[in-house]
């Protein structure tokens, strides 16, 4: 286990908080700057697993900088950090350091991705100028900009930076898939749950990782729950109903699972008693319906699996 920073980011100075094995281990403050932060963390937390601050004015300056000098920022959505922040009795940067630095610890946080926003201001400071960029993604994307800002060099001062910000993004985005990949080949665990058709490398890393140890879990069954998609009861009086999926939980791994069950559902042709299971709920309740059910179902037969170390038979799954 390494060491969990929080940082709470202001214009002129950072709180820093370190975490490790569940108890704070250093906090201060440095001035806001990547380098100098970077050198901190090196010597305070020489093995950090996360850097976690909130969006804000200098989020995306700090997520590109933290990145490419190798340290694992993760950026998250300051209204979601807010309703565990709010806990504390003193609202003070220290204190808010220490909150993101325990969100960091156990995972609850809401990471928002940088990338995605970088080429969004793109397209939107590019359309302040009657430059509408044509869809297009990846490399696609930044030969169109390129082409867009030929002879255009006041406005390519301000665009070519964050593009290469953007592209430097891709290239790390790129090279840490490749590296989940490679670990994901020699982890059997994952090996076991990538039997199933349509659960690949990511998703069976993130369900490992997520679950950490099956025994955690008494009954299977527990896990639909536990990701948050089983639905809410509401009772009171004569008043009993379902509603929603409860949306509790990992929201990453939950949107894997049912990214997983949209392919089981949709491009999957092997057939399976999951896959027919799932195509009946789907004439019956509708796609969405379906998709979740399948994704609920698909979390206790990898949570079994684990268990029983057996890989996936796909007549008797469902």
């Amino acid at each position: 286990m390494g060491e969990y920073i929080g940082l709470d980011v202001s214009l002129k100075d950072t709180a820093v908080s370190i975490r490790h094995l569940g108890k704070r281990i250093w906090r201060g403050k440095c001035a806001s700057d990547p380098q100098t932060l970077a050198e901190l963390i090196r010597k305070r937390a020489p093995d950090a697993e996360r850097v976690v601050f909130e969006t804000g004015p200098l989020s995306v300056w700090f997520y590109h900088e933290l990145t490419a000098l190798g340290l694992p920022a993760i950026c998250i959505d300051a209204r979601h950090a807010k309703a565990a922040l709010d806990m504390a009795a003193n609202k003070t940067d220290a204190n808010d350091a220490d909150g993101l630095a325990h969100l960091a610890e156990i995972g609850f946080y809401r990471e928002v991705r940088v990338a995605t926003s970088l080429s969004n201001q793109i397209r939107g400071l590019m359309k302040t100028f009657g430059l509408v960029v044509p869809s297009g993604q990846g490399g696609v994307f930044e030969k169109n900009v390129r082409r867009l800002l030929e002879g255009k060099e006041a406005l390519a001062r301000i665009i070519l930076p964050i593009l290469e910000a953007w592209r430097a993004m891709r290239v790390r985005a790129a090279d840490l898939g490749r590296q989940l990949t490679a670990a994901a080949r020699q982890s059997q665990a994952c090996q076991l749950l990538m039997s199933i058709p349509g659960v690949g490398a990511v998703t069976a890393t993130t369900f490992t990782t997520a679950i950490e140890d099956p025994a955690n879990f008494a009954k299977s069954r527990s896990v639909g729950a536990w990701v948050g998609l089983t639905t809410r009861r509401y009772q009171s009086g004569d008043v009993d109903y379902d509603g929603h999926i409860s949306r509790r939980g990992d929201a990453n791994l939950r949107s894997l699972l049912y990214e997983a069950a949209t392919t089981i559902l949709t491009r999957v042709h092997a057939d399976s008693d999951l896959r027919t299971w799932g195509l009946k709920l789907r004439e019956r309740l509708g796609f969405k319906r379906a998709a979740i059910a399948v994704a609920r179902k698909l979390a206790v037969i990898m949570h079994a699996m684990l268990r029983s170390g057996e890989l996936f038979y796909r007549t008797a799954a469902a």
